[in-house]
């Protein structure tokens, strides 16, 4: 944030369990920084005659009603912590959403390649002059992944704009984000506030 002028995040989201762990994360943020513009990003496959850009898909997140990588996710967490995990998607939503013109979603294509998706991520995000790009992780949890390097590290690696790289959760951050106020009280208060508020996270 330069300026006074908004902060200009970029929050890449595929739909996986990590990257709802990057998204609540931001919808923490979002919920105490009162001047931010965060646009939610997601890579498609390149098809041809695709238009490289297509401007507020909202159907990448949608608070109503529940979109396929919602039910997708769902399904994949165990039977008994679905409810735990509505909670948090409802409560993301809640945030995202309920101030309409600070959240925009778009979606990139490229390539269903590292290299062409990083570059596709980097490329957007450098010509929108985004200020910060999040991004969950799972860490390099295999050979491979230790070889070639994650998505999300490769970004890190090569991006000039800043990463934030979000791990799972701690459970005390997830209830203290559920439990927390509604984010437009939050947001008035001000920046002032919103700096001794994180720090006593």
């Amino acid at each position: 944030m330069i300026d006074g002028n908004p902060l200009k995040v970029l929050l890449y989201f595929d739909g996986s369990e990590h990257s709802l762990s990057a998204a609540v994360y931001t919808a923490n943020l979002f919920n105490r920084i009162p001047n931010m513009n965060l646009t939610i990003v997601h890579v498609q496959e390149n098809v041809e005659g695709a238009k490289l850009e297509n401007d507020n898909l909202m159907e990448i997140w949608s608070s109503d009603p529940i979109t396929d990588w919602q039910i997708n996710l769902l399904n994949r967490i165990d039977l008994k912590k679905r409810g735990e995990y509505s909670k948090i998607i409802a409560r993301t939503n809640e945030i995202l959403f309920e101030t309409g013109l600070d959240v925009k979603q778009q979606v990139i294509f490229a390539n269903p390649n590292i290299p062409d998706i990083v570059e596709a991520i980097i490329n957007y995000g450098e010509k929108k002059e985004f200020e910060l790009i999040i991004m969950g992780t799972r860490g390099p949890s295999s050979l491979k992944g230790l070889m070639y390097g994650s998505l999300a590290h490769s970004v890190l690696n090569k991006s000039d704009i800043p990463v934030l790289l979000i791990k799972k959760l701690p459970q005390e951050f997830v209830d203290r984000f559920c439990s927390a106020p509604s984010g437009r009280s939050t947001r008035a208060k001000g920046r002032r506030d919103h700096l001794y508020r994180v720090r006593s996270i």
